[in-house]
């Protein structure tokens, strides 16, 4: 009887049993290309730090996410502790640290790499945060499009912070052959 041969991923090194569901491997859901061609040491540095696809099941996590701790923070802490009201300009610049720990936080716990889904993610919920922000502030006011620049740089901050997370996940470079 022959032994399944094991298929070893490139991306974290663990060892997948054949045949594999859509190319992926079972443990980081990094795709596994056909292994008749076999990659560069250079070509498999550069793919290292690539999103090969869209993954609608971690942009939901990634808005229900960047939803809750927005809402926590904007809505939740305040009724909470009413020192803090973040109405008007210290909402949106509370918003970006928020969104770019959400964009982390999505980095370490998702498998395989992704940087679009929280952005998205995080694009989607900063509209209607900054429309909420504008039309309720009362003392510390902003013209509208300070909101729609400091969304914009909420998203930034949120794809910086998923690289960071997807850093931290996959580890140290592979050392360079001598």
């Amino acid at each position: 009887m022959a032994v399944a041969s094991k298929i070893i991923c490139p991306s974290c090194g663990f060892s997948n049993t054949p045949p594999l569901a859509n190319n992926r491997c079972v443990s980081c859901g990094a795709k596994i290309e056909d292994l008749k061609r076999s990659l560069t040491r250079q070509e498999e540095l550069e793919r290292r730090y690539q999103q090969e696809g869209f993954s609608p099941l971690w942009f939901g996590v990634s808005i229900a996410i960047m939803s809750v701790m927005t809402a926590a923070l904007m809505m939740g802490l305040p009724m909470v502790v009413p020192a803090f009201d973040f109405e008007g300009s210290a909402g949106m610049r509370i918003s970006i640290p928020v969104w770019f720990l959400g964009g982390m936080l999505i980095g370490l716990i998702s498998p395989g790499k992704t940087f679009i889904e929280p952005m998205v993610a995080v694009f989607l919920v900063a509209i209607p945060t900054a429309f909420l922000l504008y039309m309720n502030q009362t003392v510390k006011t902003m013209p509208a499009f300070m909101y729609v620049l400091l969304s914009a740089l909420g998203v930034l901050f949120t794809l910086i912070g998923a690289y960071i997370g997807e850093r931290i996940q996959m580890g140290p470079p592979p050392k360079a052959a001598d």
